[in-house]
């Protein structure tokens, strides 16, 4: 896919995704969405890509929905066409078209194999701030500014977000935000820990690239992508017994691999990894969640 809303670059193992609509203040669209969710699939089937950054060009992350289509922005019926409906005129929930785009960005996160870092270079509202919940890990500039504005716009949270954010933040962080709509200061957002470090402009990015290094130079892919899925959905787990379960698996399926030989031989030896198992070629088969049909 050629893309026209983001630009995709990889370096040293450490892919950088970034939304590219500067003019617009990078304001989400369906063509953004659709890229977004090839960029992922593509990372995942890459080897050579370790570790993933978001960021936005030019002054902001990403500035929320275009509104470019004024109040029938967000009317489904108007922008598609009807969506379907039942004999006695219900709407039909299950119609594809009615389903959030946003959602769909993160929902598809969410599956990723690569850790995400988001480098939030701005403004960051709506889905400029939701699309980021699914990321794992959210460094700030001091010029950084979030949004949960739905209830000012009449609309509610999307994108998966009553999901995802008050596990990070906690319900009354989350509430909060959402019920006022306010925009506030990356100094709130480290406060509320919906990102964990606030940087100078300057230093967003190298700080961003240092963490997606060290990820990329020191660990075994294959056990970080296991690691990110294993913490995600354990989340959603109501007995620890369940992790305990996949724990069991994960050390018995990796303790016999030729990674975990190098990594205890390398520790011993007193000299760096060479991890060589791969994700597309080595990941186990015995998360109920992993299909590895998805990524060959």
């Amino acid at each position: 896919m050629a893309y026209q809303t983001i630009l995709y670059d990889v370096a040293d193992k450490i892919l950088t995704i970034t939304l590219n609509r500067p003019e617009k203040l990078n304001a989400f669209t369906g063509t953004m969405m659709e890229e977004l969710i090839d960029a992922f699939d593509r990372a995942d089937k890459d080897d050579g890509v370790r570790a993933i950054i978001v960021t936005g060009s030019g002054r902001a992350f990403c500035a929320g929905a275009d509104l470019s289509s004024g109040a029938d922005t967000f009317d489904r019926d108007a922008k598609r066409g009807p969506v379907k409906r039942h004999a006695d005129g219900r709407v039909d929930y299950s119609d594809p078209q009615v389903r959030d785009g946003g959602g769909q960005v993160t929902l598809r996160i969410f599956k990723s194999l690569k850790p995400v870092i988001a480098a939030v270079n701005g403004p960051a509202v709506g889905i400029g701030v939701t699309m980021q919940l699914a990321m794992d890990i959210r460094i700030a500039s001091e010029a950084a500014r979030f949004g949960f504005v739905f209830s000012q716009r009449g609309i509610v949270p999307e994108a998966a977000s009553s999901w995802f954010l008050p596990r990070i933040v906690g319900i009354s962080q989350a509430l909060e935000w959402c019920y006022t709509g306010r925009v506030f200061p990356a100094q709130e957002a480290l406060a509320g820990r919906l990102v964990s470090k606030v940087v100078p402009p300057d230093d967003l990015l190298p700080t961003a690239r240092a963490l997606a290094r060290e990820i990329a130079d020191k660990t075994a892919p294959v056990s970080i992508a296991l690691i990110r899925q294993m913490m995600w959905r354990m989340m959603g787990a109501d007995d620890p017994m369940e992790a305990h379960k996949i724990d069991s698996r994960g050390i018995y399926a990796r303790g016999r691999s030729d990674d975990v030989k190098e990594g205890v031989v390398s520790f011993l030896q007193k000299r760096p990894a060479q991890f060589k198992n791969t994700v597309t070629a080595d990941m186990p088969d015995y998360f109920p969640w992993w299909d590895e049909r998805e990524y060959k």
